[in-house]
């Protein structure tokens, strides 16, 4: 190969190189990929066209793209005092309400979602702004079926509710409502009632009635309450008096059998003591019966011996 060859043959490969770095470059800078997190719809040259997942070549001039947002988003909306929700029953209820809401990953959502929300998708705020006429709607829908006890109640039937009445609508915009949760529910105070509005007036007229009604039955309790307090000091009192008493009956019973023991103690004992005193007199009486009936006797033998002897002196006197 000659020196001219070799040098056309490195030109050449320079020349394709700087090629193979543009086209790199170009398709770096015209070619745009989707994500999970963010699709888009390319519009102009070629028609509308929805990549959700891969990419597109964008043309400068010919083409035109709108990202779409594919994260869950979480829009809050309350509604509370001069705004509060009116129930069936013609209450007033402040609430507060987490929807969370994305596009659907479907072309055709994705496109709905371009063409009807734009760039809101990729800002909360604005996306709130747009569709939250939607959520109030269905909220006020939902809350004019039931009443407040019952939205109390029955908080997941309300939800659903809302969720059925509103999903229809988010499909135009190919939005999806992921979920939704009554975050806050809370009577609205009685200054918000506006008496000139019949809704309001009467539902301040039952709320008042609802009001003094608990009142009273709170009353009635506390009276009852108070009632059987002092139902039952009077019987705690009536019971102690009671115990008393029956301690008192018990403490003399037992005094009295305690006297009536001594009593009987010393009735025997000093039985006792004349039995012995009597015992010992009768033997006394016996020993004295038995030294006279011994006297008696010896005086009688001494006296028939002195007869004897006597009569034996006679005796021997007339023999002579």
């Amino acid at each position: 190969m000659s020196g001219s060859q070799f040098g056309s043959f490195i030109l050449g490969l320079i020349v394709v190189a700087i090629v193979v770095a543009i086209v790199v470059w170009l398709m770096h800078w015209l070619y745009l990929r989707s994500s999970k997190e963010r699709a888009f719809v390319r519009t102009g040259l070629g028609g509308q066209k929805v990549v959700l997942d891969g990419g597109a070549f964008v043309l400068p001039i010919v083409h035109d793209v709108i990202p779409v947002n594919m994260n869950t988003l979480r829009l809050e909306v309350s509604r509370g005092r001069d705004k509060a929700l009116i129930t069936k029953d013609r209450m007033r209820v402040d609430v507060i309400a987490e929807f969370y809401v994305r596009v659907a990953a479907k072309p055709e959502a994705v496109a709905n979602a371009a063409q009807t929300l734009g760039l809101r998708t990729m800002e909360p705020d604005q996306l709130k702004e747009l569709v939250e006429g939607k959520f109030v709607d269905a909220l006020r829908t939902a809350a004019a079926e039931m009443t407040m006890e019952e939205l109390h109640e029955k908080r997941g039937a309300y939800v659903k509710r809302v969720r059925e009445a509103v999903a229809e609508d988010l499909t135009k915009n190919g939005l999806e409502l992921e979920a939704a949760s009554l975050t806050q529910l809370d009577q609205t105070g009685m200054e918000f009632f506006n008496p000139s509005n019949a809704f309001d007036a009467e539902g301040l007229t039952r709320l008042t009635e609802q009001i003094e009604h608990r009142k009273k039955q709170r009353n009635d309790v506390e009276q009852d309450t108070l009632i059987a307090i002092r139902n039952k000091n009077l019987e705690a009192e009536k019971l102690s008096l009671e115990i008393d008493r029956e301690g008192e009956y018990a403490r003399l019973e037992q005094q009295r059998e305690v006297e009536i023991a001594r009593a009987r103690q010393r009735a025997e004992v000093t039985t006792e003591r004349a039995q012995r005193e009597q015992a010992a007199e009768g033997a006394q009486i016996a020993a004295k019966q038995t030294i006279d009936t011994a006297r008696i006797r010896s005086e009688q033998t001494l006296e028939q011996e002195r007869i004897g002897k006597e009569r034996a002196i006679q005796g021997a006197e007339i023999e002579r």
